[in-house]
């Protein structure tokens, strides 16, 4: 009996939708809890090539969600290690670890290999940049966020909206899941609907995810959900950028203090904090570049100096760089 017997007895997949499938080449940014559940399934649905990119390692204090995992892979790249999971479990993938982060830099040419991106990297940088790069180059992205007891995953780009048209400002917490807390079953269950939309897109099942929303509320039990299909996007949007794009010529602002980064993300930063955001000079004439761990806090300090800002604000967030 084939493998993929049950699924290909669906008339939504068959022989057809099966091989769909094993032609199909994904990209998965982010190797921890919600790749947990997302990878095997895709690998097990018989996705033919998946590449992962993560640059951190297996960290004990994450295990509980990050469920692919054992205590033995503590200290081990993510992704190198979850790569060989998926090819321990299905030997007809093309699974290809990447043991980097995602940048601006990178995204371009790696998102260009994929037919598919699925955002599990639980950042604000990296989904906004993986959004920018998916418009341009009409790829469509699923891309999803767990904080708490709730979490979200949506289709977008690939002829849809962009995450931008649906959150266009800065996020109104600056909470993660290393301050904020977050139980691994909402982890689990937004990444399996990661998993989901995916393979609606790949088989092209109607209607198509891209353009829709769903909320999960694990407290209550309950998800809710909306299509966005005809959000308009949102104009003068910050960029994110690597700490190599930085020219000699930009006016480079650190909104980090010193206790918290010793050495500024560039030589030429400046160190401004993010209450006398007044001290920066408007009238340089300099592209400007606004610096922090996540990227939040740059994105915030910019929607408040944009409208006295003569030129160009971009974002680079520390943990993408």
């Amino acid at each position: 009996m084939s493998r993929y017997a049950r699924q290909t007895r669906l008339p939504e997949v068959g022989a057809q939708g099966q091989a769909r499938l094993s032609e199909a080449r994904v990209l998965v940014v982010g190797a921890g809890g919600l790749a947990a559940p997302a990878l095997p399934l895709l690998a097990g649905a018989g996705v033919g090539q998946m590449t992962i990119m993560d640059g951190d390692s297996v960290d004990l204090s994450n295990l509980h969600r990050q469920t692919f995992f054992s205590e033995a892979d503590c200290g081990q790249p993510k992704a190198e290690t979850v790569a060989a999971r998926c090819r321990a479990l299905n030997g007809e993938a093309d699974v290809i670890g990447l043991n980097q982060p995602l940048t601006s830099e990178n995204a371009p040419g790696t998102v260009s290999q994929a037919d598919i991106i699925l955002d599990c990297a639980d950042s604000y940088a990296a989904s906004y940049i993986l959004s920018d790069t998916c418009l341009a180059r009409g790829k469509p992205l699923i891309s999803a966020s767990v904080l708490g007891l709730s979490g979200y995953v949506g289709g977008f780009c690939g002829g849809g909206p962009s995450l931008r048209a649906v959150f266009p400002d800065a996020p109104d917490s600056g909470a993660s899941c290393a301050t904020a807390g977050v139980l691994g079953p909402v982890v689990g269950v937004i990444g399996a609907m990661q998993a989901q939309m995916a393979l609606n897109v790949i088989l092209g099942l109607d209607p198509s995810p891209l353009g829709q929303l769903v909320q999960y509320d694990a407290r209550t039990l309950r998800s809710t959900g909306f299509r966005f299909d005809d959000a308009p996007e949102p104009g003068n949007c910050f960029r994110f950028l690597s700490t190599s794009q930085l020219k000699d010529t930009d006016q480079i602002i650190e909104l980090r203090s010193s206790q918290e980064a010793p050495v500024p993300i560039h030589s030429n930063a400046t160190r401004v904090s993010p209450d006398n955001l007044h001290e920066i000079d408007p009238n340089k004439g300099k592209r400007l570049a606004l610096c922090c761990a996540t990227g939040l806090r740059a994105w915030r300090a910019a929607e408040q100096i944009q409208p006295d800002w003569p030129g160009e604000i971009v974002l680079v967030a520390a943990s993408t760089s």
